[in-house]
């Protein structure tokens, strides 16, 4: 029986297991942005109609993501169907992948047939048995970034490999500078966004693909028509067009994560941080979990090493609740 993959915001499995209503939880357990972008009303035409491809829907991530032009840029039903799909696309190797990274990627390859090696993002040269890469930048959950210039000389090795380089960018739309977006007109580079985190949209189950149109062509004859509703195009759209929405919640989002931090470490952790999340690992890590837990707040554990990852609380009084039952659960451990 293949193993489930767990993911964070499994809000009714921790309801089940601590008996405690679903409506009663605050969920930091993933790290989509809790202030949503406000999508406005849904014209009819987009329930009515099949997506359309002339809708400039393509042509508009390409701008807002900075790629080349709408011919490298191609739309998903969120990036898990591109994880699932592009390992298949690739020929068979050795591919390297962090040991604690977002994980349905090495599923996806073992399935493919590729063989997974753990890949030390912390090296400034890639082993020379690697054939494929993939990197989340920043990596969730442990918010490492690595250095634009770092990824480019790996695309080049793993190029001249006959290999490809993936690149997850989910969360690096609170902090685009960093972004390989524009590089994506280089064969064997693959960058991955989506809208669900910094947008506040995972819902949608939207999601992009970065590369040069061959393997852009492959993908989509493989994923088949129709992968974005029109509802999710229309919101999305907006969201993409909304500048100063975007200006406005970066400042705020890095107001935000700089109080995580400060209130994680005034309890003496040491914190890694994106402007979306915080992680911290610690031998208390399953303790401070499950304290928390039982406090209705619903947090990201993992074992290996053993630490917990944080969303950001979306109003005061969630703020106020979240210092008290942490605070409360130290004290437990």
């Amino acid at each position: 029986m293949t193993q489930t993959i767990q993911h964070g915001g499994n809000l009714h499995e921790a309801a089940r297991r601590y008996a405690i209503p679903y409506d009663a939880w605050l969920d930091l357990s993933t790290g989509i942005n809790p202030h949503g972008y406000p999508v406005p009303p849904v014209p009819a035409d987009a329930w009515r109609r099949l997506p359309d491809n002339g809708d400039g829907f393509t042509e508009r991530a390409a701008r807002y993501y900075g790629a080349p032009d709408a011919s490298h840029v191609l739309p998903v039903a969120g990036s898990q169907a591109a994880i699932r799909a592009l390992p298949r696309l690739l020929r068979h190797g050795t591919v390297g992948i962090a040991p604690l990274t977002y994980g349905e990627y090495a599923p996806a390859f073992a399935r493919a047939g590729h063989r997974v090696t753990t890949l030390d993002v912390t090296r400034s040269a890639l082993p020379d048995d690697i054939t494929h890469a993939v990197v989340v930048n920043p990596n969730n959950p442990t918010a490492e970034h690595l250095r634009a210039a770092t990824l480019l000389q790996w695309h080049e090795t793993l190029s001249e490999r006959g290999g490809t380089l993936i690149i997850d960018e989910a969360f690096a739309d609170a902090m685009p500078a960093g972004s390989l977006a524009a590089q994506t007109h280089r064969e064997a580079l693959v960058v991955l966004r989506s809208p669900g985190k910094f947008f506040g949209l995972a819902g949608v189950r939207a999601g992009f693909v970065l590369a040069c149109p061959s393997l852009l062509g492959s993908l989509d004859e493989t994923l088949g028509a129709w992968t974005v509703s029109g509802p999710a195009r229309h919101a999305v759209s907006a969201a993409f067009a909304d500048t100063a929405w975007q200006q406005n919640m970066r400042a705020q989002l890095a107001d935000e994560s700089a109080r995580l931090v400060a209130l994680l470490s005034a309890r003496g952790f040491v914190v890694h941080s994106t402007p979306l999340f915080a992680w911290i690992a610690d031998a208390r890590a399953a303790q401070l979990h499950d304290a928390l837990a039982r406090h209705g707040i619903w947090t990201r554990f993992f074992a290996e090493p053993a630490s917990v990852r944080f969303g950001l609380p979306a109003t005061e009084s969630e703020w106020a609740r979240f210092e008290t039952c942490l605070q409360q659960a130290m004290t437990a451990l």
